[in-house]
């Protein structure tokens, strides 16, 4: 595996595949159209968009009433997305942004009204719980702290889990040995209850349930089946069916390498095509956002394992895509992610497209 030395904060957008990549060469013309790059199980058409003018958008929770708050980045800021218009309802204390650091992942409880940030301070990342009554969030309480912090490989992404327990994907924190340190919370995939403590279950009674990780922003689960989309390194992203207790190989492996001991991915992706972050499961498929890669993938899985060829989507026509969730209504929501530095920002941008899934 090749090993590169990040020297300065600000040389890390010109590393490609280090960290979330900057933006993706200019596409082919068969892939700048909503018809997938190959052959189709499933049709996507962007039906519109919900709103723009959003600054950083990363995490994305949709709420009982079937709006929606959205997280940005840098400032911190909460957003409550509905009738076409993006509302303030509070900021998370202690944000400090970094390159790829600050407000991250958002979870919406599906039994109280809590809602869970992951976000970076400057020593380390966090997950805190907040109140959200009367359109306001407030009485912001950490539950857990210590999880590796740095300017790049933060993780960041919360979803809660059909078993009740919240789940969140870090990363390494730019130090490789915190992967396969069992008592580092980096690159790992966690399963905590919300008061923050190890999920009754958990292999060795750890906080986490997988590692190996280098760098997991996406999770999405197929009934209690759990992916994790995973940025690789300078060759090859990943997709992750995640089992307790097993070893996904970094820093020893980086892609499929069949190494004693440590789990292949099921799908992987040169850089250039993907460094995925956050992912979404509908209709037999993971949908996984790409931001070098500019483009959404549509996954078939069944029961842990791939079952067709993935497909391309949007292939370079709204730049980086950072988030996808499913909303209520069945379609997908997708951020791109154009004004976080490593894009090329447009009119409007940053945006949440309306996908329907045909």
């Amino acid at each position: 595996m090749v090993g590169r030395v990040v020297a300065t904060v600000a040389a890390l957008a010109l590393v490609v595949g280090c960290s979330e990549g900057g933006a993706a060469p200019a596409p082919s013309p068969s892939g700048t159209s909503g018809a997938p790059a190959t052959g189709s199980q499933v049709k996507l058409t962007v039906a519109s968009t919900v709103v723009s003018g959003i600054q950083i958008p990363w995490g994305l929770a949709f709420l009982p009433d079937k709006s929606a708050l959205v997280a940005e980045r840098d400032s911190g800021k909460v957003k409550r997305v509905a009738d076409g218009k993006a509302t303030e309802v509070g900021t998370v204390d202690g944000v400090d942004a970094s390159s790829e650091g600050g407000l991250l992942g958002l979870a919406v409880d599906p039994k109280a009204p809590y809602v869970y940030a992951y976000y970076s301070t400057s020593s380390d990342n966090r997950i805190a719980r907040l109140t959200y009554k009367d359109g306001r969030l407030s009485e912001q309480q950490v539950i857990l702290e210590g999880i590796p912090q740095a300017a790049i490989h933060n993780g960041g992404r919360l979803r809660f889990g059909p078993d009740g327990f919240l789940y969140a994907g870090t990363g390494d924190g730019g130090d490789r040995p915190n992967s396969q340190n069992d008592d580092s919370l980096g690159g790992k995939v966690l399963r905590i209850t919300t008061e923050g403590k190890a999920a009754p279950g958990n292999p060795g009674g750890r906080m986490w349930i997988s590692k190996g990780h280098r760098n997991v922003q996406g999770l999405a689960f197929d009934g209690s089946q759990l992916y994790a989309a995973e940025f690789g390194q300078n060759t090859w992203d990943e997709l992750n069916a995640v089992t307790p207790g097993a070893n996904y190989g970094w820093p020893a492996a980086e892609g499929a390498e069949g190494l004693d001991g440590m789990v292949d991915p099921i799908a992987q992706w040169k850089t250039s095509e993907a460094s995925p972050s956050g992912a979404a499961f509908a209709q037999g498929h993971v949908f996984m956002a790409s931001l070098r890669g500019e483009r959404l993938w549509a996954i078939p899985v069944a029961g842990g394992k791939r079952v067709g060829e993935p497909q391309a989507f949007f292939v370079g026509e709204y730049g980086r895509l950072r988030t996808v969730e499913v909303a209520p209504d069945g379609s997908l929501w997708v951020t791109t992610s154009n004004t976080d530095g490593r894009g090329e920002s447009r009119d409007g941008d940053d945006r949440i497209l309306r996908v329907t899934i045909g």
